[in-house]
């Protein structure tokens, strides 16, 4: 296979990933946005506040912003910022939520807003980092 052909192959792969990742930004929006509605103002708030939570990462690294080139994370903000980016940790809440006695909406509905973030973020382009702070591919 050629080198165009490859990079054709991954380009569409890619295309498809982050298909599958906007849909996916658009469940957990409309869930959030859903149990919102049927909870109440503090099932709202705290999706919005989840929703917006896993970028406040970045201020761990805010001591390094000065000297850090453009598009790269500081190493420091990196375990931080992977850990509240991984898609399965608030999926995996989700599951203990629905298998245990927890009836708290407002949690869930944070949970999706958290979902909602990472999918949109995944929909744009923006991973996981490397441990030196840069996107992975």
């Amino acid at each position: 296979m050629s080198a165009a052909a490859t990079r054709g192959k991954v380009s569409g792969i890619r295309t498809v990933r982050r298909a599958a990742w906007s849909a996916g930004a658009l469940f957990w929006t409309a869930f959030a946005v859903l149990e919102g509605v049927n909870h109440g103002w503090l099932a709202a708030v705290l999706a919005v506040a989840f929703f917006i939570a896993p970028d406040l990462t970045f201020l761990a690294g805010l001591r390094d912003a000065a000297t850090t080139e453009r598009g790269r994370l500081s190493p420091r903000a990196v375990p931080y910022y992977n850990a509240a980016h991984r898609a399965l940790v608030p999926f995996a809440l989700m599951v203990v939520y629905t298998v245990t006695p927890v009836t708290w909406a407002p949690l869930f509905a944070g949970l999706c807003g958290w979902m909602a973030h990472i999918s949109v973020d995944r929909a744009c382009g923006y991973g996981l980092r490397t441990k030196e702070g840069f996107q992975r591919h």
